[in-house]
């Protein structure tokens, strides 16, 4: 039990790491002041261009890998190891070192899900998430379409009721962490992801 309240605090507390907040202050900006305020890849790239969205995605998606290796590795139970993987989401969307206002939680489920899910799997959640973004060309909608399949994904993989359960609990934190892009894409008012370099829209700011 002490290893799984070890594993949840350190995961919790490296998901609070605000990577995009970090980079962007390092650059002089305030990223959460700067286009749709989130301190995700998605802003980060839309302020800086897409090399350092790359780069937030990237350091984001590794909060999620690094606890669920180490779940694996020294917890026995899948509900365990289900707690674990979503603790650096949790703390990706409620940072504690920024007041509990973070990211949307997408690229560091997606690093939870590559450790725990097959190959195929993770493969699949992949191509409709980039088979949507590429179609619709709404960065927003392409996450929440491939977070409905997350459940679907671990059930098949698995067939454990405590991932079936994560898979419902990380689409639940995604598709809250969206609300408020659920309801632009409702009105028609979600912008389109770009991709290319913007810092002209940064300098417009």
């Amino acid at each position: 039990m002490f290893k799984l309240f070890l594993l949840l605090f350190f995961g919790y507390l490296l998901g609070s790491i605000p990577s995009g907040y970090l980079i962007s202050k390092r650059k002089g900006v305030d990223i959460r002041k700067v286009g749709s305020g989130n301190i995700g890849g998605t802003n980060v790239s839309r302020a800086f261009g897409l090399k350092w969205g790359v780069i937030v995605g990237v350091l984001d998606i590794f909060k999620g890998v690094i606890p669920a290796y180490l779940a694996i590795h020294y917890l026995s139970s899948d509900w365990q190891m289900a707690l674990v993987a979503v603790s650096p989401v949790l703390g990706h969307i409620f940072p504690v070192w920024i007041k509990f206002k973070g990211g949307k939680g997408v690229a560091t489920s997606a690093g939870a899900l590559f450790v725990l899910l097959g190959q195929k799997y993770v493969l699949i959640l992949f191509l409709i998430w980039i088979l949507t973004l590429l179609t619709v060309r709404v960065m927003s909608f392409a996450s929440i379409s491939m977070a409905s399949f997350i459940p679907l994904m671990l059930w098949l993989d698995t067939r454990s009721l405590g991932y079936f359960a994560l898979g419902f609990a990380l689409a639940g934190l995604i598709f809250w962490a969206h609300r408020e892009n659920i309801k632009r894409i409702k009105n028609q008012t979600e912008p389109k992801f770009k991709f290319k370099k913007s810092q002209e829209q940064l300098n417009n700011q």
